[in-house]
């Protein structure tokens, strides 16, 4: 698998992505800046969109997408989001008052996008990759992942405070390459990141505490932009093994 860091903070400003992984240059985990760095052709190679959850900077560019999109695909791009993600896409976006209903257009039998909810705590599969979706700690419906090609694993977060099933999860799970992690707030913000269902370096210690393997890359992402360098040298004065911040651009090969 090749990941692609298309954006990787927990807010958008200049130098600053919102969450959006891709996957093989055609599998996009959230979408938070596709519109933003993929060109039109790039886009047209994204067949699939998985989302951990509802809140605006995980989806905000999927609207977006199908506006650009439209007339350009043979089939639509199917965005795959847990049950109450479904539905606050099709309640809340695709409605025809915030944003015209590309799920019927240009019409029901070809539309730009397809939504496909998915149950947050059963596995299921997008092609060639596997995805066992886990609940974690979060305001709303919000799930990490094991994404798997059948050979090697990456693990996901999601949007999460303190949580028990992701890390049971992640110990039980053969292959696991690599481990991304949120971390937004720094510790002196630690009520409104417990409040909003965040990580802080304080947190974050305590949740790799949870992890039974040594040696996983761990990745962090989801700093906010506006605490970006003061998180950054709060978690470089922990020294916490195998732990590195994540940056826009990054790539991988697993």
């Amino acid at each position: 698998m090749k990941l692609r860091v298309l954006g990787c903070s927990g807010g958008e400003l200049a130098r600053h992505r919102a969450t959006c992984f891709l996957v093989d240059g055609a599998l996009a985990i959230d979408a938070g800046a596709l519109t933003a760095v993929l060109s039109l052709e790039e886009l047209l190679e994204v067949d699939d969109i998985v989302l951990t959850h509802s809140h605006f900077d995980h989806v905000k560019d999927v609207p977006l997408l199908a506006d650009l999109l439209v007339g350009l695909r043979a089939k639509p791009v199917v965005v795959h989001a847990s049950t109450a993600c479904a539905r606050t896409l099709q309640q809340s976006i695709f409605n025809d008052e915030l944003w015209p209903d590309f799920t019927r257009l240009p019409d029901t039998r070809n539309p730009v996008i397809t939504i496909k909810a998915f149950d947050p705590r059963r596995r299921f599969s997008i092609g060639r990759y596997r995805l066992k979706p886990v609940p974690v700690a979060h305001p709303v419906e919000s799930v990490g992942f094991l994404l798997s090609d059948g050979e090697d694993a990456i693990a996901i977060s999601g949007d999460t405070g303190p949580t028990t099933a992701f890390w049971k999860a992640v110990n039980a799970a053969e292959n696991v390459r690599a481990l991304l992690v949120e971390t937004s707030f720094p510790t002196r913000m630690q009520g409104l990141a417990d409040a909003s269902g965040h990580l802080t370096p304080r947190t974050l210690a305590g949740e790799l505490e949870k992890l039974e393997r040594n040696g996983i890359p761990i990745y962090l992402y989801h700093l906010k932009p506006a605490f970006a360098v003061e998180l950054r040298r709060e978690l470089a004065s922990m020294k916490l093994l195998h732990v590195r911040v994540l940056a826009m651009g990054d790539e991988f090969q697993f």
